[in-house]
């Protein structure tokens, strides 16, 4: 990626903003009818665990607190929940009995997959609409506009059907 400064990194457009959102409203509703997938499952808030847990690896309660931008007692309550339901494991660190590690079970490997297929199924639809080049515009694009955001690149784990 580029990195910009000073006055390029200014001169952002009404045009290029209002690109952006129209592509994220697309986007967003690409992701609520995948968690419609599951919402008979889980709530919004544990789907969000269970994606992170997917996505960063095994997490302790803090940093899930601090994924979800809430207090220890709300993450807390949320993976409880979780846990009863078989989504999660917890794991006491054997060096330290205050830290605990929450890990998916099979059961919750199986949310996020349903999940992630139903997106990826709508987001190939999209993409076979439009030319091989714009395919790869739009992909170069994307990545940029995610380092930029400081999103990491989690490669898909899902196996492609």
């Amino acid at each position: 990626m580029t990195s910009v400064t000073g006055r390029e990194a200014e001169n952002v457009s009404g045009a290029q903003i209002d690109a952006v959102m129209r592509a994220s409203r697309a986007l967003v509703g690409i992701a609520a009818a995948s968690v419609a997938e599951v919402d008979d499952l889980v709530t919004l808030p544990q789907l969000r665990v269970l994606m992170m847990i997917t996505t960063r690896g095994p997490l302790n309660l803090g940093a899930v607190a601090a994924g979800l931008d809430t207090g220890a007692p709300n993450a807390s309550r949320i993976c409880d929940r979780l846990l009863k339901a078989g989504f999660l494991h917890r794991q006491n660190d054997p060096n330290d009995r205050r830290s605990v590690t929450l890990t998916l079970t099979a059961e919750g490997r199986s949310i996020v997959n349903r999940v992630n297929r139903h997106r990826r199924t709508a987001v190939r639809k999209v993409l076979r609409g439009l030319s091989v080049d714009d395919r790869d515009r739009v992909t170069s694009a994307l990545d940029a506009f995610a380092e930029a955001a400081g999103e990491p690149f989690e490669p898909d784990t899902l196996t492609v059907v």
